[in-house]
Parts: C-alpha cells; sequence; structure tokens
C-alpha cells in the first residue's frame, strides 16, 4: 500500500488571535486534497482556538513533557494537548535540542508520552553544517533517529521529519542528491532495526526551507512522503502551493 503524503506545518513561535483565519483557510484548502494529509502546528496559547477556527482539521502542538503531570512548571503534557483538541505533536526538533538541550533519550520519552497520551508523533532528526562536511551526516542522522523513537514504533501513529540543521529557515535546501541519499538510508536503518513492514509504512518527510517553489521536487523522491514545513507555513498563499505539490 502506498504512503500517503502527510505535509505538516510548525509555526514555531509565531501566531496570535488574529492569525487565525490563515487556519481557516488552509483547512480549507486541505479538505480538496484527497490522499494528502495535512496538519498544523500552533503555538500552545492558539491550539483550541485554531481547532475551533477548522473544524475537523488536524491541529498539533510543538512540544510536550515526558511526564503525565507532577511539578513541571510551564510545561504541557500530551493530556493536556489533547484536551484542547491537538491530535499531533513535534518531538525532538532541533531548535529543542539546541536551546533547551534536549537528548535523544528526552525525545524518545516525550514520543513515548505523546503516544499514551492518544497524541500522533513527528520525530524529528538532522545533521549540522559541521557534521556534513565532515561526511559523516548519514551515520549520525541514522544514529540519532533510532535512539530517539519511542519504545513502540508504530508508523500509524507517527512520521520521521529529517531536518538538516543548516537549511531551517536560511532558504537554503539540501541538494536532492542528498535527501534522497539521507531519506533511503533513514529507511533501511529503520528496516535493520524494526522490521522490513514497519521501514516500508514509515513516512519520512523533509524540513529545511521547503516552498511552493521546490516542494515538488522534493515530493517526487521515492522515499520523501512529505514534508515539516516552517516559515512558509504561517499563510495560506505559501503554504497552499506546498499542499498541492503533495498532491501531485
Amino acid at each position: 500500500m502506498a504512503r500517503r503524503m502527510l505535509v505538516a506545518g510548525n509555526w514555531k513561535m509565531h501566531g496570535v488571535r488574529s492569525d487565525l483565519g490563515e487556519i481557516t483557510a488552509i483547512s480549507m484548502a486541505a479538505e480538496t486534497e484527497n490522499g494528502t494529509d495535512v496538519a498544523v502546528c500552533v503555538p500552545f496559547t492558539l491550539i483550541e482556538r485554531a481547532v475551533a477556527a477548522a473544524p475537523g482539521f488536524v491541529i498539533g502542538a510543538q512540544d510536550v513533557h515526558a511526564s503525565a503531570k507532577g511539578a513541571h512548571t510551564g510545561d504541557i503534557s500530551a493530556a493536556m494537548l489533547a484536551d484542547v483538541g491537538a491530535e499531533i505533536v513535534i518531538v525532538g526538533h532541533s531548535e529543542r535540542r539546541a536551546a533547551h538541550h534536549e537528548t535523544n533519550a528526552d525525545t524518545a520519552a516525550k514520543a513515548d508520552a505523546a503516544l499514551a497520551g492518544g497524541l500522533d508523533v513527528i520525530v524529528c532528526c538532522g545533521e549540522s553544517l559541521e557534521v556534513r562536511e565532515a561526511g559523516k551526516a548519514v551515520a549520525t542522522v541514522c544514529d540519532q533517529i533510532i535512539a530517539s523513537l519511542p519504545g513502540t514504533v508504530d508508523p500509524a501513529r507517527m512520521a520521521i521529519a529529517y531536518e538538516p540543521i543548516w537549511a531551517i529557515g536560511t532558504g537554503k535546501v539540501a541538494q536532492p542528491s542528498d535527501v534522497a541519499e539521507m531519506h533511503a538510508a533513514i529507511r533501511a536503518r529503520l528496516a535493520k532495526e524494526h522490521g522490513d513492514e514497519t521501514a516500508a509504512n514509515m513516512r519520512i518527510l523533509y524540513g529545511g526551507s521547503v516552498k511552493g517553489e521546490n516542494a515538488a521536487e522534493l515530493f517526487a523522491m521515492e522515499d520523501v512522503d512529505g514534508a515539516l514545513v516552517g516559515g512558509a507555513s504561517l499563510t495560506a498563499a505559501q503554504f497552499v502551493p506546498i499542499i498541492d505539490a503533495a498532491k501531485n
């Protein structure tokens, strides 16, 4: 069975009440995209209002705590996210790993908590420019993603997002040959660690300055099953062409 494309937006620390019209417009466009899954992960403060602004559309979060509850000031649990209508959450994004010093083990624990709380998960991985230039990108990313996966790896409830750190928000996109090599390597490593069926069904997204202009080329690759989109997901005008590219 062919893997369904997934295009997920990551609004990062952007978005207030006045931006909800963009969510509505994106959701309306997504309704016409048969065979393509679309989601937008917004700041915690917008989740409930985004769900109300786009009924039936998948709204997600950008982080979750590994504990179900407790003395964790400022953190949000999976149950809290589900309570306000989130259906999916991003874990292990390079910006969390760098700014908050999150490890592979932290990412795996968060993924476990999210799945236990009823949320689907996008697990992120990616290499620095220094690692890429040292010729260690494939080995580093494959080791990272395997160590960051939850205890139960279920392709029906999760996806992997490969985002070369040096391409996030910079306007730079990895060369097509590099993307193809990395996605194929991740799938091969999944097969080795978790079996052929899991690997065949796991969606592997590309992220890193994805735009309407380059999405079609990326999505044409055999092992690219969609995208995790940052800045271009903030408006329907920029995000819908990426969704259209996934459909085609």
